[in-house]
């Protein structure tokens, strides 16, 4: 939970509780949906393990997700929310709703007709990403799932710019709780389609849950424009108006600095095809794993101090914009730092807690611990580089973390077709680690210049630290799940017992380690917490 520090003092009392506020329900509603995510790839894993149905379903899902990211969802809403946080700063309210109803028509118009063309080249387009081999069969299953997968696009498009206008509005709570509908919703399909299928072809229950959750997830957010005033006009709209151009000229750079975790998994999951017909699942499903404190921490802080770097980058405070962005660089580390060394030193026992179960065996559970252990080693550069490529946008230069991106992803490549004969899957998530740290260290040497500092010193000490105390809790944490581990045994009960009292310990004696050593942003947090029982006890 992140504190902004504003250059007005008799300011900062009213935006920091805010902004700590929000940050903290986006992580409890974030957490709770990627919670039912490894839910649902837990569901998912029993019925399929990491067969070849399910390395289809993953990479048909990709290319689409791919595509969402580059033109749709977060890629619009990150050129979108600096333009019109921009006009609502200048009280041009009219102008914005203008901007938006717009844009829905543009979206509509141009992911639609991009979903078709898909649906007709599939057979042709897909074959490329199963890097050859796959056999008919499972090329063919793939084309299909793809084709029930790919009009996403068009919802997702629309659902990001809705998001947009509620963050700008400072509105988080459907939008962060709409994605664990979304799971459950899936969930809920995939037991009940499945039957309905036979042989490989089981595995179209869990995409046709896929879509019909978007269809849910997009229904949630739409009715809650009304309670923020913005009702979109489709009829009237103005395909002139210079901020559409400004907006898309923005997302042509934004759809790569966002794309790159999506490039990454790409990578990974065509190269994963020429390690085994396992690989491209193993390594979606360990990164599923690390996305869960990616989503508690910096997924949900980098998106609520979004609008908030835009309104401080449109007022020209730049040195508001440095106090925020290095606070919410540190707190992130304080949090993923620690996450990372759990995920490293357990990876092991939780993924065998999570997946080994029904078709999911020890085998299964070695591919993906192996990326899942190597996956940590990104963890804390992934979630600073959200923060980091946000303020550019913020800024509206986002052709600066564009070049780094590009640079990043040749990084990935170049590392991981070095390492995938030798090492394997870890080879491949050797190259998504390289990629992150070089992606985070280039974006803050470049912001360093844009914002006139980024209050490196006192980060470099925090984050040395946090390293201390993380290494402290990956000790704590290893004894005690081993020494449980023999006494208890593997049984699920025994298994969620050893590896959660394991977590716990290490994160009690990280908490005294970071209290000790005086971190300042485990301060903000303790001060935070105390601050609502005194609340809570008015």
């Amino acid at each position: 939970m992140t504190v902004e520090s504003p250059a007005d003092d008799d300011e900062a009392p009213r935006p920091r509780g805010r902004i700590a506020r929000n940050t903290a329900i986006f992580s409890l509603a974030t957490g709770l949906s990627r919670i039912a995510g490894l839910v649902r790839e837990v569901v998912a894993s029993g019925y399929f393990a990491t067969r070849g149905p399910i390395s289809a379903f993953t990479i048909a899902f990709q290319v689409p997700n791919l595509v969402r990211s580059l033109f749709a969802d977060a890629a619009l809403s990150a050129a979108f929310v600096p333009v019109f946080t921009e006009l609502l700063e200048r009280r041009q309210r009219k102008e914005a709703i203008r901007l938006a109803s717009t844009l829905a028509v543009v979206i509509l118009a141009v992911l639609g007709a991009l979903t078709a063309l898909f649906v007709l080249v599939a057979p042709w387009l897909i074959p490329p990403f199963t890097g050859g081999k796959f056999s008919p069969e499972l090329d063919h299953l793939t084309v299909g799932l793809s084709r029930v997968l790919f009009p996403i696009v068009v919802l997702l498009g629309i659902n990001g710019l809705v998001v947009g206008i509620l963050n700008a509005h400072e509105h988080f709570a459907v939008p962060a709780i709409a994605p664990l509908v979304w799971n459950v919703v899936i969930i809920a399909l995939l037991v009940v389609l499945r039957p309905a299928f036979s042989g490989d072809d089981k595995i179209y229950a869990y995409a046709i849950g896929v879509l019909v959750a978007t269809v849910v997830q997009l229904g949630m957010s739409l009715p809650m424009l009304r309670r923020v005033g913005v009702h979109l006009d489709l009829g009237h709209i103005d395909v002139r108006d210079p901020r559409i151009r400004q907006v898309l000229t923005l997302m042509v750079p934004v759809t790569i600095g966002l794309g790159v975790i999506n490039f990454d998994l790409v990578i990974n999951s065509t190269l994963g095809t020429l390690v085994s017909q396992n690989a491209p699942r193993a390594i979606d499903a360990a990164f599923r794993i690390y996305m869960l404190p990616q989503g508690l921490f910096s997924v949900a802080l980098a998106t609520v101090l979004f609008p908030a770097l835009s309104r401080l980058a449109a007022r020209r405070d730049l040195e508001g914009m440095r106090a925020t962005m290095a606070n919410g660089v540190r707190q992130i580390f304080l949090l993923l730092i620690p996450a990372a060394a759990i995920t490293l030193v357990l990876a092991t026992p939780i993924t065998r807690l999570v997946y080994e179960h029904g078709a999911f065996g020890p085998a299964d559970t070695d591919r993906v611990a192996k990326a899942l252990f190597w996956f940590s080693f990104s963890l804390p550069f992934a979630g600073v580089n959200l923060l980091l490529t946000r303020t550019f946008f913020s800024l509206q230069r986002p052709w600066l973390p564009t070049a780094l991106a590009t640079a990043s992803l040749a990084v990935n490549a170049a590392v991981s077709l070095a390492l995938y004969r030798p090492l394997g899957i870890a080879g491949l998530v050797i190259g998504t680690a390289a990629a992150s740290a070089g992606m985070a260290l280039g974006q803050a040497w470049v912001l360093r210049g844009q914002l006139g500092g980024i209050d490196g010193r006192r980060t470099l000490l925090a984050t040395a630290q946090i390293v201390l105390a993380s290494a402290l809790l990956g000790v704590v944490a290893y004894a005690t799940w081993d020494a449980l581990d023999r006494a208890l045994g593997r049984s699920v009960a025994a298994q969620v017992v050893s590896v959660g009292v394991a977590i716990a310990a290490g994160c009690a004696g990280y908490a005294v380690a970071v209290t000790a050593m005086r971190v300042p942003e485990a301060q903000q947090i303790r001060d935070l917490l105390r601050g609502r029982r005194r609340r809570r006890a008015v």
